[in-house]
């Protein structure tokens, strides 16, 4: 191979995004240098391929510009950006000098550019731990296949809020959504600085947020990285996947069961309705209420913790779910308005629909419970809409951490007691 292209190995984990980014390079570059390979098709481990080099980036330093500035603007470490200019000393730049700007990526450039699965996930916990010590985290159970399922929480207020993400596989966009405002709250917290007129530390005194970002862990990985021989649900999966080799469309959890059917909230009903009787990409709901590791953590974790707004976000259809069965109290429509208002997306009233996490929290609390169906396309979703996706799932975030008035919030929590007995 000429042009100086860079062999590499496909390694267990890559993703053909995921090397793009780990190597700076766009897709159609990587496609264009490799034509044996089909971007449809998951990346195979020991595969040869060929990195195309990123171009120098040669940057010119302005009149009084420091070395600090020009590595902040660019998201480079200091100490890389010294070290491709070793001849370069830091403390003496002057106007007109170039500058070699080093290719760097940071771990938050996952979320926005490649699939978020769960070992990206467990590396952005640790390195939000690590640098915000107000942020708290839990493993509240494990999967089918031994991965954590991990709940992270900041705020000390009394009103407590809950929100989970994909609980379907392929709707993993909703994790990096989900973690990408767990950190610019705790970076505005931090800061005390006002987030687009929303005042953080108001919100962290008032309420308590735990997120489960990603109660299906091993659909996730499926998903974005398909099955070898080793895998131990191999002959089990190619069997139950009537899509073939490519596993895009795979909503369940690694035994074939969705997750968002396992709920015990007419769950009888919703199998009938389904007519699905065995393990399958979507749709089936296993052989009783919470036989599966993930939905039983989510519900143990929910029953534990007394959440008063539970949130579970989806893809993809711009619309909120509110209501189930009438077992929803009255203030859950003017919330739902509310998130309407502050996402451009449309509340409806269901039906039709059994065994959800969403209707199960509403008829087991009497209290607001909501699934959310982000975006509008094919799941999983581009992630070319990730930057307008945010702007919708992070005022929807801020508008449950707004948090009732004390006194209506009072006055709901009397009336659910009483409805309860």
């Amino acid at each position: 191979m000429s042009n100086g292209a860079i062999p590499y190995t496909i390694q267990r984990g890559d993703t053909y995004l995921r090397i793009c980014l780990r190597y700076g390079i766009h897709l159609p570059a990587l496609l264009a240098i490799n034509p044996h390979i089909r971007v449809e098709e998951h990346a195979i481990a020991g595969q040869l391929l060929y990195i195309p080099q990123r171009p120098t980036n040669i940057y010119v330093v302005q009149h009084e510009e420091s070395f600090y500035e020009i590595a902040s603007r660019f998201r480079v470490p200091a100490q890389w950006l010294a070290n491709a200019n070793p001849t370069v000393n830091p403390r003496r730049l002057h106007g007109g000098q170039s500058l070699v700007i080093p290719y760097w990526t940071d771990e938050r450039d996952v979320r926005k550019h490649a699939e978020y699965g769960p070992a990206q996930l467990a590396d952005d916990i640790q390195r939000l731990l690590q640098r915000y010590p107000f942020i708290e985290s839990e493993q509240i159970g494990t999967s089918v296949m031994g991965k954590p399922i991990v709940a992270l929480g900041i705020g000390t207020g009394p009103f407590r809020v809950h929100a989970n993400g994909a609980v379907h596989a392929n709707e993993w966009i909703t994790s990096a959504l989900l973690m990408q405002f767990v950190e610019d709250y705790a970076l505005h917290y931090e800061r005390c600085a006002s987030w687009q007129g929303w005042d953080p530390h108001g919100a962290y005194n008032r309420t308590a947020l735990w997120i489960v970002p990603m109660v299906n862990p091993d659909g996730v990985e499926l998903v974005q990285e398909g099955i070898t021989y080793q895998h131990p649900y191999a002959a089990q999966l190619a069997d139950w996947n009537v899509y073939g080799k490519q596993f895009s469309l795979w909503k369940a959890n690694i035994r074939g069961v969705d997750l968002n059917d396992q709920f015990p909230a007419y769950w009888d009903e919703e199998k009938e309705r389904r007519q699905v009787d065995g393990p399958s990409p979507m749709n089936y709901s296993g052989e009783a209420p919470l036989c599966e590791p993930e939905a039983e953590a989510l519900a143990q974790f929910t029953l534990r913790e007394s959440f008063e707004l539970a949130l579970s976000f989806h893809s993809q259809g711009q619309e909120i779910y509110w209501n189930y069965r009438d077992f929803e109290p009255d203030v859950s429509e003017a919330w739902a308005r509310t998130f309407e208002l502050a996402s451009g997306y449309r509340a409806v009233k269901l039906s039709g629909s059994d065994a959800g996490f969403k209707d199960w929290f509403i008829q087991t609390f009497r209290k607001p419970g909501f699934t959310v169906e982000i975006g509008m396309g094919v799941n999983p979703l581009p992630l070319q809409q990730f930057e307008r996706l945010y702007v919708e799932v992070s005022a929807i975030m801020r508008a449950a951490l707004n948090g009732m008035p004390a006194q209506e919030w009072r006055a709901t929590a009397a009336k659910q007691s009483e409805l309860l007995g």
